[in-house]
């Protein structure tokens, strides 16, 4: 059973954050419209669930977007695609009881009616339930099945990581000290990499902003990068590549340092990067891994248990702070896993 939880109300309506246009680049507060629907009861096979926490995740960016992704794009109109933890308050299903708390694809609204496809995880262990929706929802277990099955760290190998201090990043830097990684990370304001270090325990923080970013590197990292894990690609992936070992390992996370995809974008030629240093490049997406995504909840509840991992939540409170989240993201605004509280 979940611990921390806040009070709930049940109210008669149900509030929606619709997607009212389709943006262009980051989705500003003015592409979306609140409005209230009435409540639907669940038709046979489905439950009814009141929303507690909604989720604001980078990802939300792309599926919004107008150009080709890895989702189908959000229709104008309907109510913005988003996870968020709630509780079963009505249910015509035997898989759902009412009291059940869950995590899955409920949407930015009051209420979802869901039905069990929609749930990722079952929040029944003894942790805040805000666990529920950052360090065992799709930040947390992105970090820890990104970095093990596609990184693969070693042990006295070193991790780089951009936006380290981010609602992924801060993950997988402590998850990369658990393997034995000397860990470097990378943010664009002093007061984030000082959180990197004394928060989540990197080695080294660098604000690539106000450092020459390729001598840093040099000098945090002179044998040279084992796993890159990225989440801005841009002017920084460029300048990490060409500070790579040899045969080091590159997880694409994010691509958050470019605007927009349409055109697409051209920069520096790395292809004879990837050659002679013989490098493994990936993307990620967690989509591609639900099957692992249980055991991996697991390991990171026993992490988080033992005292191995610490994770922060940024709480905005009422669904009129939705609109504006993702941009308030990309703005670099929040510390920790931004969430919205609505109950």
């Amino acid at each position: 059973m979940p611990t921390e939880i806040p009070d709930y109300r049940l109210p008669p309506e149900n509030r929606q954050v619709l997607l009212a246009r389709r943006p262009s680049g980051v989705p500003q507060g003015a592409d979306f419209s609140i409005v209230s629907a009435p409540l639907v009861k669940p038709g046979p096979g489905k439950a009814l669930v009141r929303n507690i926490y909604l989720s604001v995740d980078p990802a939300q960016r792309g599926w919004v977007a107008a150009e080709a992704n890895y989702s189908t794009p959000v229709a104008v109109g309907t109510p913005m695609r988003a996870l968020a933890v709630g509780v079963v308050v009505e249910s015509a299903t035997a898989s759902l009881h009412p009291g059940d708390f869950l995590y899955g694809w409920f949407g930015w609204q009051d209420y979802a009616v869901i039905e069990l496809s929609q749930v990722i995880l079952r929040a029944t262990q003894e942790l805040p339930l805000t666990a529920f929706a950052s360090l065992l929802g799709i930040n947390g277990v992105t970090a820890y099945l990104a970095l093990t099955e596609l990184g693969k760290p070693q042990h006295g190998e070193t991790l780089l990581v951009s936006t380290a201090a981010g609602s992924v990043g801060s993950f997988v830097g402590q998850i990369g000290r658990q393997f034995g990684c000397r860990t470097i990370g990378l943010t664009g304001q002093d007061t984030k990499a000082a959180l990197c270090k004394e928060r989540y325990g990197y080695d080294v923080a660098i604000n690539y902003k106000s450092a020459g970013l390729s001598e840093a590197l040099a000098t945090a990292a002179p044998d040279g990068i084992n796993v890159y894990f990225d989440n801005t690609g841009g002017a920084i992936l460029d300048t990490a590549l060409r500070h790579m070992a040899v045969q080091g390992r590159i997880v694409q996370c994010g691509t958050a340092a470019t605007d927009s995809w349409s055109p697409p974008p051209t920069g520096l030629r790395n292809e004879r990067e990837i050659l002679t240093r013989r490098l493994t490049w990936r993307g990620f997406v967690i989509f591609d891994h639900m099957a692992a995504y249980e055991a991996a909840a697991d390991e990171l509840a026993r992490l988080y248990r033992s005292g191995s991992l610490v994770y922060d939540v940024d709480i905005d409170v009422g669904i009129e702070h939705a609109p504006g989240g993702i941009a308030a993201l990309y703005a670099g605004e929040n510390r920790g896993k931004k969430l919205i509280y609505i109950g």
